[in-house]
C-alpha cells in the first residue's frame, strides 16, 4: 500500500485542553460545592491550574502508568485531574462513590491505585476503608487548607490546594502513544464484581469529536453545558472533553442533583444544554410541575443510562418547548453508542409521530457499528422486526476488561464484536430499538415481553411517577409481569384505571398480572433500575389466581 504523505501527530488528551487555552480562553467554568462558595474560571485558568498540578504529582512521584483514584462530584478540581493525570502519562481512576463499600474497596485494590483524591465528604469513607486499601499511599483532599477534615485514621492525608502552591503555571507536556492509557473506570456490578474498562488517549479524542457531531446533542462554542450526569462515571457521557473542542461553557453542579437545586443552577448559569439520567430529570419535572416554573434558556436535554419514558419525552417537549433526546451507550462505549435525534424526513412528520421516532435509541454515532445476533447465533436483519443481542465495535470501545480474561471470555464473539446484552433491532434506516436487556426481558409462556415498552407505557398515566416491570414466576406461564409502581405527588393510583389504561397501550398478553405501589424504586450507583432487588423483594409475591408466585 501506498503510505498518505501526512504528519503523524499523536491524539493526546491534553492537546484537547490546550486547544481550547488558546482560543476560547476566556470561556467560563463554573462550579458548585457542599461546603465552599460557588467557583468560576476561564479555559486558561484551568490550563495553568492543570500545569501546576502535574508539578504537584511530579512531587508526589506519580508515574507513567500509575493508577490514580478519584472520589469527587463535579466540580473544576475533579475536571483539572481529567486532563493533569493523563497529561503526564498516568490514568485517572473515576471511581462511584455511591458504590458499596465493598466493592469500592476491590475496584481500588483491583486497578491498583497508587494515590486517592477525595471530596471532603468522602473522607470519613476512606478513613473507613483504609485498612483495607493494599496499596494506596497518600490521599488528597479535594479543598482549601482551611476546610481540611481531620481523619485520624489516615496516615498521609494532604490538602489539595495546599499541593498547587507556589507550583509553575507552565509544563513540559511529554508527547507519546496516542494508545497509551487515559483513564479507568469501572462497571457498576450489579451482578459479580465490577469490571475496569481502560481507555486510551486516542479513544477519547475520537469519542469527543463523535459526541460533538452527534445530531441532537446541540454541542456548540455558544452552549452553556450542565453537566449533570458524573464525572466519577463513564467519562461524564464526553462532556471534559467534547466541550473543550468548541470551547463551550461548562457548569459542574457538585452533588446537588435535586430538582429544585438543578433549576437554579440552570437559570442562573442561563444553561442551555444538559444530560442526565432519567431519575434526575423526574425530579427536576416534578419540581416544575409543583411550583409553575418555567425554563428561560434550556434548549435540550439527553436522556441516557436507563430507556427514556414517553412521558418525559412528552413533558419536556409539549409543556416546556424543551428538546428530548435519547441516548445509549454503557461504560464499555466511552460511553455514547447512538442518539435518538430525528432524521431530515422524521422531522416533517407530526408531532406523535416524531415522538414514536425519538422512542428508539437511535442512529449509531460514526465509528459505531452495529449488528443483531440471533439466539441461534446467526446475524439477523436489519428489518426492524428481528430481534437479538446487540453487538457492536468501533475505535473508542473496549475489546477487554482490565485484568479480567473471565469476563473476556464471555464478553467478545468469535470475531472480536463486543456483545453488550441488550436484546435490541435495528431499522432498515439504521435506528436501532432496545426491546430490554437480556436478564430483565420477560419470558412468557414462550413468548418475551419487554419491561421497558410496557414500563412507558404505565408511566403514561398522570398518576405515575416511575414505574419497573419485572417477571415473577408462573406455574403455568413460567414467568407474567408484575408491574411496582411509584405515585406521583398528590396521586392515588387506582390498579383498576392503571390497568384499563394500558389495555389501550400493549397488547393483551402483556398485562401484568398485578400491579404494586411503593414510596420508591431502588436503583444502581448510576442511577439505573435495580432490577436484581425487585426480583428478589418480589420473588414469592402471590398473583391473583394462583394464589401465590411458584417457588
Amino acid at each position: 500500500m501506498l503510505a498518505g504523505l501526512m504528519m503523524d501527530r499523536p491524539l493526546l488528551t491534553t492537546s484537547l485542553l490546550r486547544h481550547a487555552a488558546q482560543n476560547y480562553g476566556s470561556q467560563p467554568i463554573t462550579s458548585r460545592f457542599a461546603a465552599e462558595a460557588p467557583h468560576t474560571y476561564s479555559w486558561r485558568d484551568a490550563w495553568h491550574r492543570v500545569a501546576r498540578l502535574a508539578h504537584a504529582l511530579d512531587a508526589l512521584g506519580v508515574k507513567g502508568g500509575d493508577r490514580v483514584g478519584t472520589l469527587a462530584w463535579n466540580d473544576h478540581r475533579h475536571l483539572e485531574l481529567y486532563y493533569a493525570l493523563p497529561g503526564i502519562g498516568a490514568v485517572c481512576h473515576t471511581i462511584n462513590p455511591r458504590l458499596f463499600p465493598d466493592q469500592i474497596t476491590y475496584i481500588i485494590n483491583h486497578a491498583e491505585d497508587r494515590f486517592l483524591f477525595v471530596d471532603p465528604m468522602f473522607v470519613p469513607l476512606v478513613e473507613k476503608l483504609w485498612p483495607a486499601l493494599k496499596g494506596v499511599e497518600g490521599v488528597v483532599v479535594m479543598t482549601r487548607p482551611e476546610l481540611m477534615p481531620a481523619a485520624p485514621g489516615i496516615p498521609n492525608l494532604l490538602c489539595y490546594e495546599t499541593l498547587l502552591e507556589d507550583r509553575p503555571e507552565s509544563y513540559d507536556w511529554p508527547e507519546f502513544d496516542e494508545n497509551t492509557a487515559c483513564g479507568l473506570c469501572y462497571t457498576s456490578g450489579t451482578t459479580g464484581n465490577p469490571k475496569g474498562v481502560l481507555y486510551s488517549h486516542r479513544s477519547s479524542v475520537l469519542h469527543a469529536y463523535g459526541v460533538l457531531t452527534a445530531p441532537g446533542m446541540d454541542l456548540r462554542g455558544a452552549s452553556s453545558i450542565l453537566v449533570v450526569v458524573p464525572l466519577f462515571h463513564a467519562n461524564a457521557w464526553g462532556y471534559p472533553y467534547a466541550a473543550a473542542i468548541n470551547g463551550g461553557k461548562l457548569v459542574l453542579p457538585g452533588p446537588r442533583l435535586d430538582g429544585k437545586s438543578v433549576y437554579e443552577l440552570m437559570e442562573e448559569e442561563k444553561v442551555s444544554v444538559s444530560s442526565g439520567v432519567p431519575t434526575v430529570w423526574l425530579g427536576l419535572l416534578a419540581h416544575m410541575r409543583t411550583t409553575g416554573a418555567r425554563f428561560t434558556t434550556l434548549k435540550s436535554v439527553t436522556v441516557g443510562g436507563s430507556a427514556l419514558p414517553r412521558a418525559m419525552l412528552e413533558e419536556f417537549e409539549k409543556v416546556h418547548d424543551v428538546s428530548c433526546i435519547q441516548g445509549w451507550g454503557m461504560t464499555e462505549l466511552s460511553p455514547v453508542g447512538s442518539l435518538g435525534s430525528l432524521s431530515p424526513e422524521e422531522a416533517l412528520l407530526p408531532l406523535e409521530q416524531q415522538h414514536d421516532a425519538k422512542m428508539r435509541a437511535g442512529r449509531p454515532l460514526y465509528g459505531v457499528e452495529m449488528r443483531i445476533i440471533g439466539p441461534d447465533g446467526r446475524d439477523q436483519p436489519h428489518d426492524g422486526l428481528s430481534y437479538g443481542e446487540l453487538a457492536v465495535r468501533g475505535p473508542w470501545i473496549t475489546r477487554g476488561y482490565y485484568k479480567d480474561e473471565k469476563a473476556n471470555a464471555e464478553a467478545f464473539t468469535p470475531d472480536g464484536w463486543f456483545k453488550t446484552g441488550d436484546v435490541a433491532v435495528i431499522s432498515p434506516d439504521g435506528a436501532m430499538s432496545i426491546v430490554d436487556r437480556a436478564k430483565d426481558v420477560i419470558k412468557s409462556g414462550g413468548e418475551w415481553i419487554s419491561s421497558i415498552d410496557l414500563e412507558n407505557a404505565a408511566m403514561s398515566h398522570p398518576s405515575v411517577q416511575e414505574a419497573a416491570v419485572v417477571g415473577v414466576p408462573h406455574p403455568r406461564w413460567v414467568e407474567r409481569p408484575l408491574l411496582v409502581i411509584v405515585p406521583r405527588a398528590g396521586h392515588t393510583p387506582d390498579k383498576d384505571a392503571l390497568m384499563t389504561h394500558l389495555a389501550g397501550e400493549v397488547a393483551k398478553w402483556w398485562l401484568p398480572d398485578d400491579i404494586v405501589f411503593v414510596a420508591e424504586l431502588p436503583h444502581t450507583a448510576t442511577g439505573k433500575l435495580l432490577k436484581t432487588e425487585l426480583r428478589k423483594r418480589f420473588l414469592s409475591h402471590p398473583l391473583p389466581g394462583t394464589g401465590a408466585a411458584a417457588e
